[in-house]
């Protein structure tokens, strides 16, 4: 792939020293909801000051109970685990207090340019109680791949008026009949999800036969399952798959199923399923559900007891997924060699004084207090020239003598400060010591060690955040692929690209590239370029892992 860029790296050469504040910020408060990957914002009225009291780790997976070590060295969290999103939001993620935190991370759903990789979309289309959700959980339990959604018609029943849940009561509305389903916002949501957005699917109540109060958030993947009586109903809807499967089971045992079920699940009594089945659910699957058969690429008689069409159809989404691509960081991590700097690349320049700060920071036997002390001077620099760069208009104000001086003032006020948690926090109280009541969000990103991929596990913005102006931060830079899941975010959020600064301490002229070219109107700031990574995706000759020695957590004997 080629990148036509020009080489011009932009210096940027501090005044002065600046030192950084040893004291801590006590009154400073944390936001106090967290909403994971959702534009419902922080919660939180007004300007948000979230300058943390100290350094914090937030757990991952169910490390709720005990997020931090109390004595001793603080331990690492890393990600081992897949992802499935189902129908039940509590199996995604976990709420605690005022947190919600992710059981397991979001995969990358872009490939290296930064584009959304389109999903596999999988239809699966059958009568009443013909086994559709099984022959779903078949299929997400062989895949094996890191995250799947599966998405239910039944979500979308329409809302009743008065007489039409009067009707339902008594078993007299047809619930499989097409225009009980709300095909506009199932259309809308299944296209979203395609796309790789967040939505919110409303939940229905099948024994008060009405929505609940509260919708449950889902998000694209790399597969998606939509099933649903009518799946393939819609001309629109069968536009969005890729794959459609119908389920053909026999009437008798999907009668019996369905008794069983509303009887014992749904509170219904025997003469009222016998009645709404023979009056409204039989004649619907013969007019408008078995016609549909048509449409199917693969029907599977039996549902989910047919293992040889299970395999099969595994066996090509495997096929599909593996010509769409899923590996981003070992792609990144071999592009965009010798290529030139590219535009949006703000380097401060290496003066002595800075070239002391990282002679102090990539020494291994500098202890944790001075590589702390040294890191915040440095990132103070950083997070100053970052400021540099946001638009600036002229202003004239007068002086206690009583002269006009002309000068500048930022054009807007509204500026907020993301991080990339781990290391990325520890920029926090830079950007916090120069911007007053500035803004802060939150993303958790880390790597999954069986697939080497980055993985979102955490997000916290603020609801309007397309409206400001956001330095994206981050102490290491290596393939870039972290950073790149969150200026997605940022820009699946609206926030516009060219609205985005990203700034780090260090980092590798690979990740560079890759952010630049994926992302060519987000201008990057750093102190230093290294010029490769290693086999483990570390910056060479770099610091090290920085959060690690910034935090106290590198591996010891102890663990």
């Amino acid at each position: 792939m080629s990148v036509t860029q020009t080489k011009q790296i932009k210096f940027y050469n501090p005044s002065s020293s600046a030192s950084s504040d040893s004291d801590d910020r006590s009154d400073a408060t944390e936001p106090l909801y967290v909403d994971p990957y959702a534009d419902q914002g922080s919660g939180l009225p007004g300007e948000l000051n979230c300058c943390p009291a100290s350094p914090t780790t937030v757990p991952a997976k169910a490390s709720l109970e005990s997020p931090l070590k109390r004595s001793g060295r603080r331990q690492r969290t890393t990600s081992i685990g897949n992802q499935t999103t189902t129908a039940n939001p509590s199996e995604c993620i976990i709420r605690a207090n005022n947190r919600t935190i992710y059981t397991a991370g979001r995969p990358p759903w872009y490939n290296c340019a930064g584009q959304q990789v389109e999903p596999f979309v999988i239809g699966i289309c059958g009568g009443s109680a013909s086994g559709k959700t099984t022959v779903a959980e078949k299929i997400i339990e062989s895949l094996d791949v890191p995250w799947v959604t599966l998405l239910s018609m039944d979500c979308f029943y329409k809302i009743l008026n008065e007489k039409q849940h009067e009707q339902a009561l008594i078993n007299e509305y047809n619930f499989d009949h097409p225009d009980a389903f709300d095909i506009e916002l199932l259309l809308d949501v299944l296209t979203k999800l395609k796309e790789g957005r967040k939505v919110e699917v409303p939940v229905y109540n099948f024994v008060t036969h009405g929505r609940e109060s509260q919708t449950k958030t889902m998000y694209g993947a790399n597969v998606i399952i939509f099933e649903g009586i009518l799946t393939f109903h819609s001309p629109e809807v069968l536009k969005l798959l890729d794959m459609k499967i119908f389920v053909d089971t026999d009437p008798d045992i999907r009668l019996a199923r369905r008794l069983k079920r509303d009887i014992s699940q749904r509170g219904r009594d025997l003469k009222g399923v016998l009645k709404q089945y023979l009056n409204m659910v039989k004649p619907s699957y013969c007019n408008y559900i078995a016609p549909t058969m048509a449409h199917a690429d693969i029907i599977v008689p039996r549902g989910g007891e047919n293992k040889v069409a299970i395999h099969l159809i595994v066996q090509h989404v495997h096929t599909q997924l593996q010509l769409r691509g899923f590996k981003l960081r070992e792609t990144l991590a071999n592009s965009y060699k010798d290529q030139p700097m590219p535009h949006s690349l703000h380097l401060l320049h290496p003066t002595p004084q800075i070239k002391g700060l990282h002679t102090f920071i990539r020494c291994r036997n500098t202890s944790r207090d001075e590589f702390i002390f040294y890191s915040k001077r440095l990132i103070r620099l950083v997070i100053e020239y970052a400021l540099s760069l946001f638009p600036f208009k002229k202003t004239t104000v007068e002086t206690p003598q009583g002269v006009l001086y002309e000068g500048k003032r930022m054009e807007s006020r509204k500026i907020c400060g993301v991080s990339i948690l781990r290391a990325g926090e520890t920029m926090e109280q830079a950007v916090c010591d120069v911007c007053k009541d500035i803004r802060i969000g939150k993303i958790l990103i880390q790597t999954n060690l069986k697939t080497g991929e980055p993985e979102l596990y955490y997000l916290r913005l603020p609801k309007d955040i397309k409206d400001y102006k956001v330095i994206l931060m981050d102490a290491t830079v290596a393939t870039g692929a972290a950073a790149m899941m969150a200026i997605r975010v940022l820009l699946d959020h609206d926030v516009p690209e060219d609205n985005i600064i990203l700034a780090s301490l260090l980092m590798a002229e690979i990740g560079v590239h890759s952010i630049a070219y994926a992302f060519p109107k987000v201008k990057i700031v750093t102190s230093a370029l290294d010029p490769e990574i290693n086999s483990k995706f570390y910056v060479i000759p770099g610091i090290g892992n920085f959060g690690d020695r910034y935090f106290g957590t590198e591996p010891s004997d102890e663990y």
